[in-house]
């Protein structure tokens, strides 16, 4: 890259750095969550407006092509992924007795009833009836089945990045409420996850039997379910041990230094063995920190600190501005069905998720707070 390029890509970052700091502002003044600001930002910079008066400089914002090769886009796509795994790793460092016993009871709830309920729910209109718009949502390879599967994944999804966000947002990462609600969407989105991945390769094969799906599905979970019960109780023991090393300098010269190193192994390994990153990188956050425990919190806690700051000024509002971007909104966006699968997922999930609640034991506004929360939506909601 050259210095002309180079240039180039640092004015872009600057504008971009503004203008969503600037709308993140604005909607934390609405007493919204900053992170609706930096996803309009990414819409009014794109395509959809901006694109519409100035497409060339709306281009060049998020793609700068030089001899064939879109450099800008290059460097935004790894900004973009920085950006979900610092927010994903900052959230596990945070997240306090995640999965813990006190909660157990709540949480086989809402994964028994909350999950579950709207997921069988959608199936069970998608196959017996004609009231769901398939075919309008069906790609290009006329997978009728996997566009049931990625709307029943959508009604059900718990999106743990944005979540995570309004949750540093509000203060509230630290809370019991929080782990709770993290921990459940973690055990979740394993599941739903893994039947996303059986709805992606449907897309590309001709016929796929039943037992070759619910292999599919089984390695997915396991797979995942096996890396997370890994990271969450022997693997802080051993980074514990790590930690005490005599010859273990780096800890020592930059505690910054190791702690990314920590953070890009436990992903490293993850990519290795096809586990979602977005997991990888949470629990990732939750072994250093010293799993169930906490116990490394306190010595590690400067450290943390900083690497959050910096994701938080610059990494995790481009990735939730790319998000904005990357949405659809031109000739082809349906405001009709964005109404009716809003209006339509929310009533089930709110409904079976506050079902859950009440059946957990939560009372009044409790029943309220978990069920509109556990409806904050993720991939899949946004494919849609």
């Amino acid at each position: 890259m050259t210095t002309a390029e180079m240039g180039s890509v640092v004015l872009t970052l600057c504008i971009l750095l503004a203008a969503l700091h600037i709308f993140g502002y604005l909607f934390e003044k609405m007493r919204q969550p900053k992170l609706i600001g930096e996803i309009v930002a990414g819409i009014v910079l794109g395509p959809f407006i901006l694109g519409k008066f100035a497409p060339e400089f709306s281009a060049k914002l998020f793609g700068v092509t030089v001899n064939g090769s879109n450099k800008m886009e290059v460097v935004l796509n790894f900004m973009y992924w920085i950006g979900l795994i610092l927010l994903m790793f900052a959230s596990g460092s945070e997240a306090r007795k995640l999965v813990a016993k006190e909660n157990r009871k709540e949480t086989a709830w809402i994964l028994g009833i909350g999950t579950p309920l709207p997921f069988l729910l959608v199936l069970f209109l998608g196959m017996s009836t004609t009231l769901l718009p398939l075919d309008a949502i069906t790609g290009a390879a006329g997978k009728t089945t996997s566009a049931l599967l990625v709307l029943a994944i959508a009604v059900s999804v718990t999106s743990i990045p944005v979540i995570s966000r309004i949750f540093y947002d509000l203060g509230i990462i630290h809370t019991r409420f929080a782990s709770l609600i993290l921990g459940s969407a973690v055990l979740e989105d394993i599941i739903l996850w893994g039947v996303l991945a059986v709805a992606s390769g449907l897309t590309s094969t001709v016929h796929l039997t039943q037992d070759a799906m619910v292999s599919d599905i089984t390695s997915h979970v396991f797979a995942n379910f096996f890396y997370m019960a890994v990271g969450l109780t022997i693997a802080p023991k051993i980074l514990k041990y790590i930690h005490d090393l005599p010859f273990n300098f780096l800890i020592r010269t930059s505690p910054v230094a190791y702690v990314l190193l920590i953070l890009f192994t436990y992903t490293s390994v993850a990519a290795a063995f096809e586990i979602n990153l977005i997991f990888a990188s949470f629990i990732a956050g939750f072994g250093v920190i010293g799993g169930v425990g906490g116990s490394e919190r306190e010595r590690f806690s400067a450290p943390l600190e900083s690497i959050t700051e910096v994701a938080f000024a610059l990494f995790v509002p481009i990735y939730f501005a790319i998000v904005g971007y990357k949405l659809n909104l031109g000739r082809d966006f349906s405001f009709t069905m964005l109404m009716i699968f809003f209006v339509g997922s929310s009533f089930l999930s709110i409904l079976s998720v506050g079902l859950a609640a009440k059946l957990a034991g939560f009372k009044g506004l409790d029943i309220v707070n978990f069920a509109i929360t556990t409806n904050a939506r993720g991939g899949p909601g946004i494919v849609l």
